[in-house]
C-alpha cells in the first residue's frame, strides 16, 4: 500500500466523535479521528515499514503520526531520528504514546530518555519518564541499574510537585510502574508513592485530575499483578 492510498484509508476510518475526543485532549488539525483499534487491520497488512512511517509522521496529521508509530521499525532509527520525532510531537499522546513507545524498543532507549528528562521541556521530559515506564513494563529487571532507579525515585519525590503537568503525570506513572513491574524496588516505590501523595493535574476548561500512585499500586497488588511484564511494548 502506498502513501496516498494509506492516507485515504485512514481518512475513511475517521469518526467525528473520535476527532472531537482527540481535540479535547490536545490534538489539532489536521486529523481524521481514527480509533486506535480501527488501525490494527491496516497495521497487519503493512507490518513494519520505516520509509512509509517517516512520510506519515512528517504530515503533521495526528492519525498519520500515530499510525507511523505502529508501523515504524525502531531498529532503523537513530538518536537524530528520535530527536526529530519528539520535536514534532506537539501533545502528550504523541510524545508519550508514539515517540516514547517506539524509543522503548531500541538499544539506545535509556540514553536518549535520560537526556530528555533533563531537557527542561515538558513533553520531552514526559517522554523520557514515559519511556522508562514502557521499558520497565516489558524488559527483564536485570537490564536496569537498581541504584539508578532509586535515584530516579528520589528525584520524583523531590521535584514532582513543582514539575510541569505532563511531566508530573509521567513521573507519577513511573513510581507506579516501578512499584508493580520492578520487583526489587517494590517497597521503595510504595514508600515514595506514599510520600508524594495525591498529584493534581490541571486541565484546560476541565476539572483537575487527581493521581494516586499509592492507591493504584495497591489495586494492582490486590489483583496479584506484582512483577507484571508486557510481552510486547507496542500492541
Amino acid at each position: 500500500m502506498d502513501f496516498e492510498m494509506l492516507m485515504q484509508e485512514l481518512e475513511a476510518l475517521g469518526k467525528e466523535r473520535t476527532k472531537k475526543t482527540y481535540i479535547s485532549n490536545g490534538a489539532h488539525e489536521p486529523l481524521f479521528g481514527v480509533a486506535t483499534g480501527a488501525m490494527k487491520p491496516l497495521a497487519k497488512k503493512i507490518k513494519k515499514n520505516q520509509p512509509l512511517a517517516e512520510r506519515l509522521y512528517a504530515t503533521g496529521n495526528y492519525d498519520a503520526m500515530y499510525f507511523a508509530g505502529i508501523i515504524a521499525d525502531p531498529t532503523l532509527m537513530n538518536e537524530a531520528d528520535f530527536e526529530r520525532w519528539i520535536d514534532a510531537a506537539y501533545f502528550y499522546m504523541l510524545s508519550d504514546y508514539v515517540v516514547a513507545v517506539t524509543l522503548a524498543e531500541t538499544s539506545i532507549a535509556q540514553d536518549v530518555a535520560d537526556k530528555w528528562m533533563t531537557s527542561g521541556e515538558d513533553l520531552k521530559m514526559s517522554a523520557g519518564w514515559s519511556c522508562y515506564c514502557w521499558l520497565l513494563g516489558n524488559r527483564k529487571d536485570s537490564e536496569f541499574s537498581s541504584s539508578k532507579l532509586v535515584n530516579m525515585l528520589d528525584q520524583v519525590k523531590d521535584t514532582i510537585h513543582h514539575a510541569p503537568d505532563r511531566t508530573k503525570s509521567a513521573m507519577n506513572n513511573f513510581v507506579y510502574t516501578v512499584g508493580i513491574s520492578y520487583v526489587p524496588l517494590h517497597e521503595k516505590a510504595v514508600e515514595i508513592a506514599q510520600k508524594i501523595g495525591p498529584i493534581e493535574i490541571k486541565r484546560d476548561k476541565k476539572k483537575s485530575t487527581i493521581l494516586h500512585a499509592s492507591e493504584n499500586i495497591q489495586k494492582e497488588m490486590d489483583k496479584g499483578r506484582l512483577g507484571f511484564k508486557r510481552k510486547y511494548v507496542r500492541c
